[in-house]
């Protein structure tokens, strides 16, 4: 039977996440104030897969850090997912993977104590890990740290996902792989999922909703749903959905 044929249940719990975010001021380098966000406000519904896409310093970071608690002087409102053990985990640019711990030990390090001795095979086995679970960070490319990332992140059964471009400075045949491969965690294992990102066609390929930022101090320029299933996002769909995009949003591409 496939590791694929029983998912997890939701995560997510039955409420989205809400993000109202009224204005977030900062200090600059030269000592004056910096407005990174204006105003935006978006929700993410239970289950589902969104994303966050700008051009460079319109502060779609600074949103996730907002959302991770790493930032709480801003104005505004945040609600979590509820549901599950309410659980938040995060993906950044840098696996971030203790270089002394193989990858089974990195992996379960994340665990709570009382899922220590939970049996991960499944999770291993959908991201390609199965034969990498004795090895070290030194011994993995950069692409096998990203899965272990992932695969840290999933084993924690998050209540809500975070993702901060977790495929950059990867080539695109490595950075196409690992983007179904999430598809296929996160569809085996549902959690409510909001992922930054620069690369519309990562976006249009991933998400269920993509939230398009403007430029510095951020507003929302738009919110583009997405209804069709992962699974039929073949390629003359996505070429068609993004033209789509490109036309009512000058200059993502």
């Amino acid at each position: 039977m496939s590791n694929l044929s029983k998912p997890t249940p939701p995560a997510g719990g039955p409420s989205a996440l809400e993000v109202e975010i009224r204005g977030k001021t900062f200090r600059g380098a030269d000592g004056g104030d910096v407005r990174a966000i204006e105003e935006i406000a978006f929700k993410v519904a239970p289950a589902s897969f969104a994303t966050l896409i700008g051009p460079s310093g319109c502060g779609k970071t600074t949103t996730l850090r907002i959302i991770l608690g790493l930032d709480p002087d801003f104005e505004g409102r945040l609600r979590l997912p509820e549901g599950g053990a309410g659980r938040v985990a995060a993906v950044f640019q840098e696996p971030r993977l203790l270089p002394w711990r193989s990858v089974e030990e990195n992996v379960r390090l994340a665990l709570p104590d009382e899922d220590a001795g939970r049996d991960l095979d499944q999770l291993f086995s959908i991201l390609g890990l199965d034969e990498m679970r004795s090895r070290y960070p030194s011994e993995l490319s950069l692409g096998l740290a990203r899965r272990v990332a992932l695969a840290r992140a999933f084993a924690i059964r998050p209540s809500l996902l975070v993702l901060d471009e977790p495929f950059v400075s990867l080539d695109e045949q490595t950075a196409t792989r690992l983007r179904k491969l999430l598809i296929d965690v996160w569809s085996a294992r549902p959690t409510t999922a909001l992922m930054v990102t620069h690369n519309l066609r990562e976006a249009v390929q991933l998400s269920d909703r993509i939230i398009f930022l403007t430029e510095r101090p951020a507003r929302i320029r738009g919110i583009h749903d997405i209804v069709t299933p992962h699974a039929e996002r073949d390629t003359r769909w996505r070429e068609t959905t993004l033209s789509a995009i490109a036309k009512r949003y000058s200059g993502v591409l």
